[in-house]
């Protein structure tokens, strides 16, 4: 075993530019690098095929040559942690965003973003979501300061323009796109082993915020407020229980 172990580590040490590990297992360095090579042009089609899966309105937006072009640059520089490349492309988004030829795309690393949520959503642990009669027992003041949990798979994001807009349009294959300034939200759940999504205002970004951070409900709503004064803040949250993101809830009294 200790043999295995020694050479396991040996490989991945090749893998990673140090080619000299494999010599004690090797007849010649040349053999070692033309088994390598094959090796490596494997794993990186493989990241490659990964990352345009889990990234399809990015690679949709830019085309099929740039994105296999910056994907396989990505994935020298971050080979997969894990033989299961379902969830691969963690760091694509960061990485999109300080990648000089994606500069005159400013929008590109958010859209990426929100397909790494929708990833995240697919793949999210299971849970029951709890139902309107789960809220409609509670006296007013218990309700108040009650702390709801989030669904395991609920994901939500901010923006200072219209990206959640442009994401949803580009994943539904419309043809013209339009990045609007008004800022926006976007929620992401799964239900039945589907992903769905929703653009929602910042009231509700601001509510789902409060409630992953375990504030009350009375003080979830009070930032609601806040965040947009005209929101129809009993609307907002039949709406999120009608999504299914509630998991979890504990009561309390004033």
């Amino acid at each position: 075993m200790s043999d295995l172990l020694d050479f396991q580590d040996a490989f991945v040490a090749a893998l990673g530019g140090a080619p000299s590990a494999l010599t004690p297992w090797l007849p010649s360095r040349q053999a070692g690098e033309a088994g390598l090579a094959v090796y490596r042009n494997t794993i990186a089609k493989g990241c490659v095929d990964a990352l345009a899966a889990n990234f399809p309105t990015v690679r949709d937006m830019v085309g099929e040559d740039w994105f296999r072009a910056a994907a396989a640059l990505f994935a020298r520089e971050a080979l997969p942690t894990s033989a299961a490349l379902l969830d691969y492309g963690a760091d694509f988004p960061a990485w999109l965003d300080r990648f000089p030829p994606a500069a005159d795309l400013p929008y590109l690393a958010a859209v990426a973003h929100l397909d790494r949520l929708w990833t995240e959503t697919l793949f999210a642990a299971e849970a029951a979501s709890l139902s309107p009669q789960a809220f409609a027992g509670l006296p007013p003041a218990a309700l108040a300061q009650a702390r709801v949990a989030l669904h395991p798979s609920a994901r939500f994001a901010r923006f200072e323009a219209g990206v959640p807009s442009l994401w949803s349009a580009a994943r539904a294959g419309q043809a013209e796109l339009e990045l609007s300034e008004t800022p926006e939200g976007l929620l992401l759940m799964r239900s039945a082993g589907r992903v769905t999504h929703r653009v929602v205002g910042l009231a509700e970004i601001a509510f789902l915020t409060a409630c992953r951070a375990g504030q009350p409900l009375a003080r979830a709503i009070g930032l609601a407020a806040e965040a947009d004064d005209g929101a129809d803040l009993q609307s907002l949250f039949a709406a999120l229980i009608a999504d299914g993101v509630f998991s979890g809830l504990k009561s309390g009294t004033l």
